[in-house]
């Protein structure tokens, strides 16, 4: 049991963390959120369940969550562990894991991945995080506007999953259209190195696709659970979950293929410029060598050179230069170089 011991100010909250807290409960008002400086006692809900959502900035929430009652040690280290990968855990009707999620700032939104920490079971769901993300603010819109659509713990983490999935959409068309516009400048007449815009698109999908593919893993192996270990509605709400992202997988796997492929584009018309410029080099040594030649051999063995005496050598060097040339251009284009 809760016990409210301290007295509550914003200062001193008695629910340390607390970012916010919702009540839901049958009937006309189906959802009432909790005040930020709400007592312990609150927390005590006789029907329907509670959400909380804290900040693990707060360093008293570990202790808090010690003393939440139905919190067993492993959830507990899962709700407050700064680990960067996706786990999902079923145990006595219990589920709890990290999920992924992008930050938000507070007045814009970013493409760095963020780790929502969460908890459920069938009084409770519980939630934490050190950034602000993206997904977990658009729920908590969404049971303001509608919460009579939640009538159990489970139907607020299947939401909060589905919302990454419907952000992470929105950001695979982000990167298309950024893709399209480079897309634009590699295929245009005038060859541009559009590697460096490529290669942040490239490394956030890769990121995606990696994550994307970890929650997808352990939704099925937790769909697989024997049903003595799942908590109500978790097997209809995993395939649910597991068909809407494994839509979103087919969408981030196709963007990374086209990324790819236009890599290896960029590097080949990259290697066909550098080719060619290679190839006009290799014209003017063909052209310069004879010449080369011809000035050193009579740089060291004539006489009568150019402001040496009357000069008359400079003629026979200077034929021979021409012919050396002419000579030149006709064997490269006999060969077929030319």
């Amino acid at each position: 049991m809760l016990s409210d011991s301290s007295p509550t100010s914003l200062m001193n909250p008695a629910i340390p963390g607390l970012v916010w807290a919702y009540h839901f409960h049958p009937g006309a008002a189906p959802c009432t959120r909790l005040p930020l400086d709400a007592a312990r006692s609150d927390l005590e809900v006789g029907d329907g369940f509670l959400w909380l959502h804290l900040n693990l900035v707060d360093s008293r929430v570990n202790a808090f969550l010690e003393n939440f009652p139905g919190l067993t040690p492993p959830a507990i280290a899962a709700l407050t562990t700064h680990d960067t990968h996706a786990a999902v855990t079923l145990d006595e009707q219990l589920v709890y894991g990290t999920l992924v999620d992008f930050q938000r700032e507070f007045d814009s939104e970013t493409r760095d991945i963020g780790w929502l920490h969460f908890f459920v079971s069938d009084r409770v769901i519980i939630t934490t995080r050190l950034q602000p993300l993206r997904s977990i603010d658009r729920v908590r819109a969404a049971i303001e506007k509608n919460a009579s659509r939640y009538k159990k713990p489970i139907d607020v983490f299947e939401t909060l999953v589905a919302e990454f999935q419907r952000t992470l959409i929105a950001l695979v068309m982000e990167l298309t259209e950024e893709m399209n516009i480079i897309e634009d400048f590699v295929y245009d007449n005038t060859p541009r190195d559009e590697r460096r815009r490529l290669a942040p698109i490239r490394r956030t999908v890769v990121r995606l696709h990696r994550h994307l593919r970890t929650v997808l893993t352990l939704l099925r192996r937790a769909a697989a659970t024997d049903d003595d270990e799942m908590p109500p509605g978790f097997d209809d709400a995993a395939s649910r979950l597991i068909g809407r992202l494994e839509a979103a997988d087919h969408d981030v796997y196709a963007l990374q293929e086209r990324a790819r492929l236009l890599h290896e584009e960029i590097d080949s018309k990259l290697s066909s410029e550098t080719n060619r410029h290679l190839y006009i080099l290799s014209l003017m040594t063909a052209f310069l060598l004879p010449p080369t030649l011809v000035t050193g051999f009579f740089g060291m063995n004539t006489a009568s050179l150019p402001f040496e005496g009357n000069g008359s050598g400079t003629a026979y060097a200077f034929g021979l230069i021409v012919i050396s040339v002419l000579a030149a251009w006709w064997l490269l284009k006999r060969t077929g170089i030319l």
